[in-house]
């Protein structure tokens, strides 16, 4: 089984501005995601969706894969789940 987790990460959180690479016990909030997916041995590709450099620099970082940059019109308030993880497969 090829199992493969995606991870969103957008930059432009409203209630909590850069939440995903907010500190949390001395690691980016997003890291512990990337970390326990990585682990997981049923998972075999772990890839980040973000439209952010920072994001994608730390989840490079943390092993993770950043094929593409999301593009802005599925990184907004009111996009759905459904059309980003479409355009990431």
């Amino acid at each position: 089984m090829n199992i493969c987790a995606v991870i969103l990460a957008r930059s432009g959180s409203k209630s909590i501005p850069k939440k995903n690479i907010k500190p949390l016990y001395g690691k980016p909030l997003i890291e512990y995601s990337i970390k326990y997916s990585l682990k997981c041995p049923l998972v075999a590709h772990t890839i980040v969706s973000t439209d952010s450099d920072e994001i994608a620099e730390i989840a490079r970082n943390c092993g993770a894969e950043v094929p593409f940059m999301r593009p802005g019109d599925l990184a907004q308030d009111d996009t759905q789940d459904y059309p980003v993880f479409s355009y990431a497969l």
